[in-house]
Order: structure tokens, then sequence, then C-alpha cells
């Protein structure tokens, strides 16, 4: 008894640190959401030598009606600041930038690669979703989800429909979704290829643009035995509007790699992607294996593949340890270059952002779970992440070569969960 006294003592606690991060009143607690399955989350991220530090709480609610139904609630706070990369490369001579909002300039000591040390950004996302049976076998959801930044503001639409066969062992699910961004950048949005202006110098922009994004998916589960399940899902999505980052630069050369200016990146205004998912589930006698691949391809020419291994070890019925290993692989863009040459006509689109270049990246790591006797649990999840790519590049002339254009990134990922 005294075991369990203690355990929804330290419960208590829990609930009460977890949602004062949302700004809850002090001393709440698990009682007062009597009937709510509640998931409370904390995830830090930091990139080596504090590049970008993330802190992102996480709050779900969700209930059971009668006759099977379900809400679902979610809120997610994102808070991002640091330092990010522009886009231009090294330089054997210092480098100076307007900031972008064109009012400021920063200075970047040669042979760095160029950050921009103002990175700032919060994200407020609400979504919520009403689940709803059809009929003995059919279900359906409905969703909606609101996101809010200082330059960016999205909603989104979403509905599914799932149907059991075979004794309820394969369900196949349908979802259809739809989203609707509007971008506005503070001091507006530059125009694609201009030059970067100086500081205090006036340029023409636009004030903000948009970009609409269509997602299917159909799915597939399967029951194989009692100790095997299988998912297979296939994904298509189409986005049309602005998908250029308006922060990102590409460095102009002249023939010897010497830097001479830079002008902003622009990209296709349309983005076609397809993804194939494949998990499998494997019950042994105490410990659960999971393995998954994804293939994703698209019309700019990126080609990934991510294969995803877990392995929950029961360590005893209260508490398990689960090791993470994760490997990803892609190929750049079609129109991703390390720069654009000073003389002749510029390409139509160009993009320097490392995220559209050849990269692998690899995640290892572990989740440690703790079970309550009251049904309640505490996860904490620790992962490290490296990313290496081609330090030089195929676009790169005379003193580019010399440089670093791709510079390991690495980061550590925390974030402790309670649920009850």
């Amino acid at each position: 008894m005294a075991v369990i006294k203690k355990n929804r003592r330290l419960k208590t606690k829990l609930a009460a640190a977890t949602l004062s991060l949302f700004g809850a009143v002090a001393g709440a607690s698990a009682g007062e959401f009597e009937g709510w399955d509640v998931d409370t989350s904390v995830l830090f991220y930091q990139e080596s030598d504090s590049r970008v530090i993330a802190i992102e709480p996480v709050l779900n609610l969700r209930k059971a009606f009668d006759g099977e139904r379900f809400a679902n609630f979610k809120l997610v706070i994102d808070s991002l600041t640091g330092a990010t990369p522009n886009g231009a490369t090294p330089s054997n001579a210092p480098q100076t930038f307007t900031r972008p909002s064109g009012s400021g300039e920063y200075t970047v000591v040669a042979g760095e690669t160029p950050l921009d040390d103002t990175f700032l950004d919060t994200r407020v996302g609400l979504s919520g979703s009403w689940t709803q049976p059809l009929d003995r076998l059919t279900k359906a959801t409905v969703g909606l989800n609101i996101s809010v930044e200082f330059d960016f503001r999205s909603l989104g639409l979403n509905t599914s429909v799932s149907r059991d066969y075979n004794q309820r062992n394969t369900t196949l699910t349908f979802g259809l979704a739809g989203e609707f961004d509007t971008i506005g950048p503070e001091g507006g949005i530059p125009r694609s290829l201009s030059p970067m202006a100086t500081a205090g110098q006036t340029l023409v922009r636009e004030q903000d643009d948009s970009k609409t994004v269509i997602d299917a998916i159909l799915g597939l589960t399967q029951v194989v035995n009692r100790k095997t399940l299988m998912q297979f899902n296939y994904s298509l999505s189409q986005s049309s509007g602005y998908h250029t980052d308006p922060f990102k630069l590409i460095s102009q050369v002249d023939g010897s790699g010497e830097t001479t200016g830079y002008v902003y990146e622009n990209r296709p205004d349309t983005r076609m992607k397809h993804s194939l998912f494949w998990l499998t589930r494997y019950h042994l006698s105490r410990d659960i294996l999971g393995v998954s691949y994804r293939f994703f391809t698209d019309d700019w020419g990126i080609l990934s593949h991510t294969l995803d291994m877990t392995y929950r070890w029961k360590l005893n019925p209260k508490h398990f340890l689960e090791p993470h290993l994760r490997f990803y692989q892609q190929s750049e863009a079609d129109f991703f270059r390390v720069g654009v040459s000073n003389s002749g006509p510029l390409p139509s689109e160009a993009s320097a952002d490392y995220r559209l270049a050849s990269f692998n990246a690899y995640t290892v790591g572990f989740t440690y779970g703790w079970d309550f006797r009251d049904a309640s649990s505490l996860l904490l999840r620790l992962e490290y992440y490296l990313q290496d790519g081609d330090s030089s590049h195929d676009s790169a002339v005379g003193l580019q070569r010399n440089q670093d254009l791709f510079p390991d990134l690495q980061a550590t990922i925390v974030q402790i969960q309670y649920s009850f």
C-alpha cells in the first residue's frame, strides 16, 4: 500500500510539473482530467555549437464516448532560437550580409559557414479530431488544425475512413487532407533571384504569398499471426504556390570562385511527392521488435530511403528499455547548387539550402519507460543525431573547392513524456 501511495504522489507531482509548462494552474492534478487520456511531453533539441536550440512542449487530450466515439485535441508550442545557415558558401574573405528583414547587417569571418545568428521563431499549433463509427466495421475521422507563427499561418482540414475485413484482421484506410498556408516574413518577400540589398536600401518586395497542399493516403494494416503485425501505406502530396524560402541566399562567384555578391533563391511553384511505407512489429516472448522502411521521391529530383529499427526490451512488468536506430539517405534536388556565376544569365530555379542537398543522417538512442500501477506512465527519450554530406560539390568552382561546403551537423534530442 505504501508503494501505491508513493506512486500516486509522484504521479500528481509529474502532472502538475508538465501542465505548468502550458500555463496551467499550479497544483493541477490528474484527477481534474477524469475521463480523459492525457499525454504531456517536452522535447529539447540542440545542435552542435549551439546553432539551433528548440523547445517543444506538447499537450494531447483524448476522450472516449459511448458507441466507440472519440474526441482528440492537441496543443504544440515550438520555440526555436540560435543561428541557421543563410545559404551562402564560406569565403577566403570576411562576408557582410543584410538581415532578412532588410534592416541591419552581420559579418561572417573568412572560412566560416555564413550563419544568421538572429534566428528566432515561435509556433503555436492547435488541432482537433472526432472519430465516429459509420457501421459495425467502418469508422470515419474528421479533423481541423491551425498553426500560427510570426511570419506564417496555416489552416488544415482532414478526413479519413477505415474499414475492417477478415474478422478484423485486415484494415483498409483512406485519408484526404488539405492545407492552406500564408507566408508573410518581416520586411516582405524579396523578388526571386534578385540581388541581396545592402542595409537601408529599398527593394521591391511582396507583402505575403500563399501555398496550397493536398495530401492523400491509402493504408493497409494486416494481422499476420498472433505475433506479427504489418502495415503498408502509400502517400501522395500535391502542392502549389510559394515554396521558396525568403531567407535563403545563393553566392555569386566569378571564374576563380571568388564571391562577388548574393542573390535570393528561387524554387519551383509546384511539387508532387510520392511515399511508400512499410512497418512490421514482431512480438517475441516478452520483447517487441519493430522495423520500418520508407521510400520517397518527388518531381524536384529528390529520392530518399529511411530505415528505422526499435527493440522494446521488457526489463520487468513495469519497466522497459527501447534502443532506437535510424538511417536516412537523400539525393539532391535538381536545382540545388552551391553558387551561381556572376556572368551570363541566372538559372530559372536555384537553391543552396543544405536541406535540399545530398546527405546521410544517422539517429541512435533509446527510450526508457516506466508504467505506474494506475495505468499512467513516464517515458524518457535520449538520442544523438548526425548529418553529413559532400564537403565539395560539382557546381563548386575555384576557391569554393577549398572550403567545407557541408560541415557535419550534430544534435542532441531529449524528450520527457508523462501520460495519465
